[in-house]
């Protein structure tokens, strides 16, 4: 179960709350078409095999912290920050969220390629709450963080990949959510474009935004975060400062 409350901002109060919770996914269910129907009669669908992403995880995060979570590459902590997001319903346990949530996550997933960039960023901004008048405000200041004036009216197929980044960073980033959840997009771009990603993020932690950051890098993650929780085989393996849980992952993972 994931459930949204009122906004909670004062520091130090409790922002999320994760307990028990589970999330199973099953590989590789899916419908047979007519030709292999008839090369494998009597089958329907293709063997399956269930497997947990995340068992028995609890924690509580309280408003202005900022926490990494670390694991190798399918542990489960893209699973995590869906859950917080609220894309993904766990199967066991329950979630709860106080505050809205802007996700850098999968950041480029709500644009339309043959948008122009322009109305990407409306488009882009409206799917995440912004009213019109917001947008029209920042608008300038999107754009020139994205670094993609020059673009505005172009197809957003034809941007390379690191503006399409850029762009779709810099709409998330302008969100008023509370939460900031952040999964490995700092590890894209360039250098100079790293550095300007880290000063907004510097900015937001600074208003008393809650963050929340995926990164294989150490030195981000002990550059903004002072807590770490650390994935293993979906479980949570450990909790605390982000130097200890650190030098724990270095020494199992």
């Amino acid at each position: 179960m994931v459930q949204l409350i009122e906004p909670t901002t004062a520091r130090g109060q409790t922002v999320i709350t994760v307990e028990d919770v589970g999330v199973q996914f099953i590989l590789g269910r899916r419908n047979m078409g007519l030709r292999e129907l008839i090369l494998r009669p009597g089958k329907g669908t293709v063997p399956t095999t269930k497997f947990w992403a995340l068992r028995n995880v609890s924690f509580e995060v309280n408003a202005g912290e900022a926490i990494g979570v670390i694991g190798r590459n399918g542990q489960g902590k893209s699973t995590l920050l869906k859950l917080v997001a609220g894309v993904l319903i766990p199967d066991e346990g329950r979630v709860e969220v106080r505050g809205d949530v802007s996700p850098l996550i999968e950041i480029t997933g709500g644009f339309v390629n043959d948008l122009t960039g322009r109305e990407n960023i409306y488009l882009a901004a409206g799917l995440h709450g912004m009213k019109k008048a917001e947008i029209d405000e920042k608008f300038d200041e999107i754009v020139d963080f994205a670094e993609v004036r020059d673009f505005l009216d172009t197809p957003y197929r034809h941007y390379s990949s690191g503006m399409k980044v850029r762009l779709a960073f810099s709409v998330v980033s302008q969100l008023d959510g509370q939460i900031l959840l952040v999964d490995e997009v700092l590890a894209v771009g360039d250098k100079r474009f790293r550095e300007k990603c880290y000063n907004r993020i510097d900015e937001l932690l600074s208003v008393g935004r809650t963050l929340f950051l995926v990164s294989h890098s150490a030195s981000d993650l002990q550059r903004f975060c002072s807590r770490g929780l650390y994935l293993r085989s979906g479980e949570l393996r450990a909790d605390g400062p982000i130097d200890a849980v650190l030098e724990q992952y270095a020494q199992e993972g």
